[in-house]
């Protein structure tokens, strides 16, 4: 059992930067593996027969056994990276423990011992109440009921029982990952993978069934999946996000490493491929930036649930693991997104995710940032509900996967969508229902619907903010800009103006922003279109409420 001494004294951040260590590994790993290949290479062209054949095939057999353990690291670096997390909520919870033993009368000692400390008050005459009077029960205040003033053991029992809840976290985590160590040593001695049984679970699987095949196979066999078929486990919905992140950093590497040979060969070709250099170049400088943000040290550890290099870019990458987070948000951004802008649009993520954790220390809570879409590029695009209209399949499915793979008590679930990326939320649940417990628009240019009660969920569920200094205002429905254009030409016009009725609609239906939408707003300050993130905007509070459900 974690004693309260060692509770306190436990480091966090020590556990990551072991997890970050033995992540450190695949590079000379990679670099090891490179080099037999290139070895085996001059062997074959200068040595021939027998004695070649088996030199070359030990060879073989060397870089793959080096592959097999590419994913494991990647596997300890999460295991560490989890349980550092779960301390820290532990630890949250014994500070909120020990802050409520110092409003409430009870003394708590180096070893977590408790001692009721009457508070000393001098009186009427000094012209103030002491402290403790009129306190209210629960961690927010003093002692409740049966007796319970400061001092009294209705304090002391409330405060141990705060002390015992965050211990008992940090002893189920120690012993979680405790296991988790030891099944990964074993694996180093009997084999790190091994070949799953025949059959996949077809495309059309929903995420519960795909979770359910996962669940029928063992660890060895996991990693197998993930080392030789990346490309069917990083993108699945219902695969765990730990396993989706093993595959997508392996594919992140594929990529770069097609990219890189695809320029070598361009450039060798000696004309012509100016085009196709600079495209190449620009997805390897996004690859790189996605890979950086990928290798961060500091915050939550970052998951990559989906890559797509093609076109613009896509993928999804979530802060902390949202298969074990008590709060996920899924945020998806709007118009101009792509796979360079992932780091940007990550950041905007943590900045709900860092106040969540300001204001509840004591609860984990995962970002998810979503762009598994084609945002449109230009406004012309982004006046069409297309492109939301294609991505809502795809989001449904996402939200869908997130509750088949959470473990323990289902995590409240958000969904948030920016400008473009509102339009996205809405039509998602709109058309295929989200399984999300709040969804919360920002900078809207509507969300598909008149109403908030179209949108699936109960409307004090449905949450939107607009700064008044947004442009995202002043956009009317295409048919009224058509009309308001003819109009222009007219004799009439100006008396015409006149008679237009301020009806709040917006490029994609009812302003979610206005009262007579039918769900909840929260404030926001000027900050224009893209101002909701900054650090003294009461909307970034408002996000962060919403994700905790306060």
């Amino acid at each position: 059992m974690i004693g309260y001494a060692q509770l306190w004294a436990a480091s966090p951040s020590d556990w990551v930067a072991a997890g970050v260590a033995w992540r450190g590994l695949e590079a000379p790993v990679t670099r090891r593996r490179s080099g037999l290949a290139e070895r085996a290479a001059t062997l074959r062209t200068g040595w021939s027969g027998g004695a070649a054949t088996r030199a070359g095939g030990r060879l073989d057999g060397l870089r793959a056994e080096l592959g097999t353990i590419l994913p494991a690291l990647v596997e300890t670096d999460q295991v560490l990276a989890e349980f550092a997390g779960r301390l820290r909520v532990a630890k949250g919870r014994l500070a909120e423990a020990v802050a409520l033993a110092d409003r409430t009368g009870v003394a708590v000692d180096r070893h977590g011992g408790l001692r009721a400390v009457p508070p000393t008050w001098r009186g009427p005459e000094s012209g103030v109440l002491p402290a403790w009077a009129g306190a209210r029960p629960g961690l927010s205040g003093g002692g409740g009921g049966n007796g319970g003033g400061a001092g009294s053991p209705a304090a002391v029992a409330q405060v141990a029982a705060a002390l015992r809840e965050a211990l008992a976290l940090a002893d189920v985590a120690d012993r979680e990952v405790a296991g988790r160590l030891a099944e990964l040593t074993g694996a180093a001695r009997t084999g790190w993978v091994q070949r799953p049984p025949p059959g996949r679970p077809t495309d059309d699987a929903t995420p519960a069934a795909v979770r359910a095949w996962w669940d029928g196979l063992t660890p060895a066999q996991r990693r197998w999946l993930v080392l030789h078929e990346p490309a069917r486990i990083g993108p699945r919905d219902g695969v765990p996000a730990a396993a989706r992140d093993q595959a997508n950093r392996l594919l992140l590497a594929g990529h770069r490493e097609a990219l890189l040979a695809e320029r070598r060969t361009v450039s060798a070709s000696g004309s012509g491929g100016r085009s196709r250099l600079r495209r190449i170049d620009r997805t390897l400088a996004a690859l790189d930036g996605l890979a950086g943000r990928l290798a961060a040290t500091t915050g939550p550890r970052p998951y990559l649930l989906g890559l797509d290099p093609r076109g613009d870019g896509r993928a999804i990458v979530a802060l902390g693991n949202p298969d074990r987070a008590h709060r996920v948000l899924t945020y998806v951004p709007g118009m101009t997104s792509d796979l360079a802008d992932v780091p940007g649009e990550l950041g905007r993520a943590a900045r709900v995710q860092d106040r969540c954790t300001a204001l509840a220390p004591g609860d984990e809570t995962a970002a998810v940032l979503w762009l598994d879409y084609d945002a449109p590029d230009f406004l012309p695009e982004a006046s069409s509900p297309a492109q939301a209209r294609d991505a809502g399949p795809d989001l449904h499915r996402f939200q869908e996967g997130l509750r088949a793979t959470h473990d323990g008590p289902a995590a409240r679930q958000t969904v948030l969508g920016h400008s473009y990326g509102s339009l996205v939320v809405g039509s998602a649940a709109r058309d295929h229902g989200l399984a999300a417990d709040a969804l919360a628009f920002v900078g809207s240019p509507g969300v598909g619907v008149d109403r908030a009660g179209a949108l699936g969920l109960p409307p004090g569920q449905v949450w939107s903010s607009t700064a008044g200094d947004d442009v995202i205002r002043l956009v009317e429905p295409s048919r009224e800009l058509a009309g308001r254009a003819v109009l222009a030409t007219s004799p009439l016009a100006s008396a015409a103006s006149l008679f237009r009725p301020d009806d709040h609609r917006l490029w994609f239906g009812h302003d979610p922003s206005d009262p007579g939408f039918g769900g909840r707003t929260f404030p926001s300050g000027r900050g224009g279109h893209t101002g909701y993130w900054e650090p003294d905007n009461p909307a970034l509070d408002g996000m962060a409420r919403i994700v905790l459900g306060r």
